[in-house]
C-alpha cells in the first residue's frame, strides 16, 4: 500500500469515531445546593429523581439545581422553595385522670413551635378545642366514664401545623376517683381479707392522727376493730392546720380562711368510707365490719349502692353474725330474754325517706327518736357530726338498719317491742328501687319533704304494703299545705298519718309525737319480717343479694346437709362423733398418766408404763371397730372444697351449731344460775353444768373427731387399709 492509500484509511478511521460519538448520548450530573441555615450540597450522577435525606422537619429549604454534562458545560441554575412536612408532638402522654379532668403532656417537636391545638374528641363529636403555648394541658368538665379521644397539633412559627398526635384516655368513674382518694382503688377488684385487715405492722400499733385521705379507711377499720365507739370521727389533720398560728408571728384571724379551712373539699362523709369499705371488702371482712357496727350501736348496711352500676346489693349474708337479746313486755316479769341471729327476728320495720330537699335533719331527728333523755347516741350518721356536713360522693342510695331492743323497763323503754328501723341517705325520686323496696318490707315508711308539689307520682305509683306517713316543715317557704292536703287525699291518708313541725313545736316536743306515733304502728302492725325472708323481695326488684355467689350457696347446702340431721345434740354426738365418748376421755387420762406418773407407787416404772401402754391399745382397738359417720364423711368432703367454699362452709356450721346450741344452752344457763346464786344441792349444779358441757356442739367438736380418726388409724399397722 503507497502512501496516500494509508493517509485515507487513518482518515476514514477518525470520522468513525467522530460519528461514533456524536450518536452516543451525551452523560450529566445534577449538583443540588440546598440551605435553610446552613448551606450543603449533593451530586448525584445519571438520575433524574433526587432524594434528599437528612433534612429537619417543619423547614423550608432553598434548592438550587445545575445540570453539569461531560464536557463541562453546566445549564443554568434552576431555584425552587419548599417545607419538610413538620413532625407531630412525640410522646403523648395521659398523666392524671379524674372523674372529670384529664392532664396530658408531650415532648416538642423539631422546629419552631408557635403554639399547640389540643382536641378533645367524644364519639366522633368535638368537646373542646384549646390552644397552649406550654407542653401539656388540662381538659375540664368531662363526663365521668366516658373514653375521650386527645389530639395533639403543632402550629410552627412558618405556617405550617403538623399531623395531629393521638392517644385516648377514658375518665374515672365518680366511683373509681373516690377510691383513688382513699387509695382503696386497687380494692375494688382485689378485695380486702380479714388476713389483710386483722395484720399487726406499725400502723396498727401506733396512734398516729390522721394525716391524707388514704389513711382514713385504715384509721376507721383500726378503730372499729376494736369497737371504739369514736371510729366514725374521721378528719384529716392537715383541715385543722388552718387554726394554727402563722409561722412568721402574724396571728392575725383571717375570717375567710377559717370559712374555707371548715369546708374543705378534703373533708369526707363518714358514710362514703363506709360504703366504699363494703364495697371493697370479700364477705368475711364485711361480716366482721357489720358485727363490729353493730356492737358499736351503729347503724349497719342493708342495701348498699353502687354509683358506677347504678345497682345495690341486700347485705343479708354480712349481718347474719350479728346476735341481739332483748326482753320484751310480755317477759319482763318472769325476766328471760329473747336471744337470736337478727336475720331470723320477725320484727316490724321502719322506714325513713326523704323526698326532695328537706330543711329537717332526718337522721338527726332519728337519732333523737331512739334515744331517751338520758342516752343519746348518734346511731346514724348526719349533717351536725363530725364530717357529716361534707358532701356525700358514693353512699347517696345507701339504706342503713338499726334495732331498737326493749330491756323490759317501763321507764327506760321508748318502744315496748323491739323494732327494725332503716334509714335511706338521698331522695327517693333518685332510688325509686330503694324506695319500692322498702314500701314492700315495711310497716311503714315516713316521708321527710318540705315541698310535694314537683314528683308527686312517686309516692302514688308505688304498690304500698306500708303505711305512709307524710312529715314536713311547715316553717319551710317551700311547704305548700294545699299540695299536703291533695296528696292526703290521693294517697287516702288521715291526720294521724300527717305529722307537721310547726312554728310552736320545738324539737323535743316534735320528736314526742314522732316517737308516739311510731310506737302506735309498732303496737299494732301486723307487717313483721325476717332480714332472710327480704331477699325474695328483692330478687324481684333486680337487686342484688351478697350470698347468691356459687360458693355461698354450695357451702350452705353442704352444711345444712350435716346440721338437718340434729334432733337431740347428745343422741348425735353419741351416733356421729363416737370416738369422743368415754373411750376417748379414758385414753386421755392414760396419756396424762404415762407422762406425769402419779400413780406409779411402788410398781416397776418400766412395766407401769407398758401397762399403760396396752390399756391405750386396747381403747385403740375399740375406736377403731367404729366406722366414719355419714357426717364425718360429709365434713371431710366439704372442707376438702376450694379455699372460698371452704371458708364459707366453716362459717355455715359454726352459724347453724350456735343456732341449734343456743335454745338449749340459755335455758340451762338460766338454770345454772339460779341455783349458783340460792347455794342449793352441788350436785344439781353439778349435773347442770355436765348438761352444758353435753349439750354444746360446735367445729370443734368435729375437727376433734377428724384428729381421733387419724390417731387411731396410725395406731393400726402400716399395711392395714386404713392407713
Amino acid at each position: 500500500m503507497d502512501n496516500s492509500d494509508e493517509e485515507f484509511s487513518v482518515l476514514t478511521r477518525r470520522l468513525f469515531l467522530l460519528a461514533f460519538h456524536s450518536l452516543r448520548p451525551v452523560r450529566y450530573k445534577l449538583q443540588i445546593d440546598y440551605s435553610s441555615i446552613q448551606r450543603s450540597s449533593l451530586i448525584r450522577e445519571d438520575s433524574s429523581t433526587v432524594t434528599v435525606e437528612g433534612l429537619n422537619p417543619g423547614t423550608e429549604y432553598t434548592f438550587s439545581i445545575i445540570r453539569i454534562a461531560d464536557n463541562g458545560n453546566q445549564s443554568k441554575a434552576t431555584s425552587l422553595s419548599v417545607f419538610t412536612e413538620p413532625s407531630p408532638p412525640a410522646k403523648i402522654t395521659v398523666d392524671q385522670i379524674s372523674s372529670e379532668s384529664v392532664s396530658l403532656s408531650w415532648d416538642p417537636p423539631a422546629g419552631e413551635v408557635e403554639s399547640y391545638t389540643v382536641t378533645c374528641c367524644s364519639e366522633g363529636e368535638t368537646e373542646q378545642v384549646l390552644t397552649t403555648d406550654a407542653n401539656n394541658q388540662t381538659f375540664s368538665n368531662l363526663k365521668p366514664g366516658v373514653c375521650y379521644s386527645l389530639q395533639v397539633s403543632a402550629q410552627l412559627r412558618n405556617g405550617r401545623r403538623s399531623k395531629p398526635a393521638v392517644t385516648a384516655a377514658t375518665t374515672k368513674t365518680h366511683l373509681q376517683s373516690f377510691l383513688k382518694d382513699l387509695g382503696l382503688e386497687q380494692h375494688y377488684t382485689e378485695k380486702l381479707s380479714l388476713n389483710t385487715i386483722l395484720q399487726i405492722d406499725e400502723r396498727t400499733i401506733s396512734d398516729e392522727s390522721i394525716k391524707c385521705n388514704s389513711d382514713l379507711p385504715w384509721y376507721f377499720l383500726k378503730k372499729l376493730m376494736m369497737v371504739n365507739v369514736t371510729a366514725r370521727n374521721m378528719k384529716c389533720t392537715s383541715a385543722c392546720e388552718s387554726y394554727c398560728d402563722d409561722p412568721s408571728g402574724n396571728t392575725e384571724l383571717d375570717l375567710n380562711d377559717q370559712f374555707d379551712s371548715q369546708h374543705s373539699d378534703d373533708m369526707l362523709n363518714p358514710l362514703d368510707i363506709i360504703t366504699a369499705l363494703f364495697l371493697c371488702s370479700d364477705a368475711f371482712v364485711q361480716q366482721e365490719m357489720a358485727l363490729k357496727m353493730s356492737m358499736c350501736q351503729f347503724s349497719v348496711p342493708l342495701l348498699v349502692p353502687n354509683c358506677d352500676t347504678k345497682q345495690c346489693t341486700l347485705m343479708l349474708w354480712a349481718m347474719r353474725d350479728i346476735v341481739k337479746r332483748y326482753r320484751p313486755q310480755s317477759l319482763s316479769e318472769s325476766k328471760g330474754f329473747i336471744g337470736q341471729r337478727i336475720v331470723f327476728s320477725e320484727l316490724p320495720m321502719i322506714s325513713f325517706v326523704r323526698l326532695g330537699e328537706c330543711s329537717l335533719s332526718k337522721s338527726e331527728i332519728l337519732n333523737k327518736l331512739l334515744s331517751n333523755s338520758q342516752q343519746y347516741h348518734d346511731t346514724f350518721v348526719h349533717c351536725n357530726m363530725e364530717c357529716g356536713d361534707s358532701p356525700r360522693r358514693i353512699s347517696n342510695g345507701l339504706v342503713e338498719m338499726t334495732w331498737y331492743l326493749p330491756c323490759g323497763n317501763k321507764n327506760m323503754d321508748i318502744f315496748s317491742e323491739p323494732v327494725a328501723v332503716a334509714n335511706l341517705h338521698g331522695d327517693i325520686a333518685s332510688f325509686e328501687t330503694q324506695f319500692s323496696f322498702l314500701c314492700q318490707t315495711s310497716a311503714a315508711v315516713f316521708v321527710f319533704f318540705d315541698n310535694l308539689d314537683s314528683e308527686c307520682e312517686l309516692l302514688t305509683n308505688q304498690h304500698h304494703k306500708a303505711q305512709i306517713f307524710l312529715v314536713g316543715n311547715h316553717q319551710s317557704k317551700h311547704f305548700s299545705l294545699d299540695a299536703v292536703k291533695k296528696m292526703a287525699t290521693k294517697l287516702g291518708l288521715n291526720n294521724s298519718n300527717i305529722l307537721l313541725k310547726t312554728k310552736q313545736m320545738n324539737d323535743a316536743d316534735f320528736v314526742k309525737n314522732l316517737q308516739r306515733t311510731v310506737n302506735n304502728v309498732v303496737e299494732n302492725s301486723k307487717m313483721k319480717m325476717q332480714i332472710e325472708q327480704m331477699a325474695d323481695i328483692a330478687h324481684k326488684l333486680g337487686i342484688l343479694v351478697d350470698e347468691d355467689s356459687s360458693e355461698c350457696q354450695t357451702a350452705k347446702k353442704n352444711a345444712d346437709a350435716i346440721t338437718a340431721e340434729i334432733q337431740d345434740i347428745l343422741t348425735y354426738k353419741d351416733t356421729q362423733l363416737p370416738l369422743q365418748g368415754q373411750i376417748w376421755k379414758e385414753l386421755t387420762r392414760l396419756e396424762k398418766e404415762q407422762f406425769r406418773l402419779q400413780n406409779v407407787g411402788s410398781q416397776n416404772v418400766e412395766k407401769y408404763k407398758s401397762d399403760l401402754e396396752i390399756q391405750k391399745t386396747e381403747l385403740r382397738d375399740k375406736q377403731n371397730s367404729c366406722d366414719m359417720s355419714n357426717a364425718m364423711t360429709c365434713f371431710i368432703n366439704a372442707i376438702s372444697s376450694p379455699g372460698v367454699e371452704r371458708c364459707y362452709f366453716l362459717k355455715w356450721m359454726r352459724m347453724n351449731l350456735d343456732n341449734i346450741s343456743r335454745g338449749k344452752l340459755s335455758g340451762l344457763r338460766e338454770q345454772y344460775k339460779k341455783k349458783c346464786k340460792k347455794s342449793e344441792n352441788k350436785e344439781e349444779i353439778k349435773e347442770i353444768d355436765r348438761q352444758l358441757s353435753n349439750s354444746s356442739l360446735g367445729t370443734e367438736h368435729f375437727f376433734r373427731e377428724m384428729g381421733q380418726i387419724y390417731e387411731t388409724s396410725l395406731s393400726r399397722q402400716e399395711t392395714h387399709p386404713s392407713r
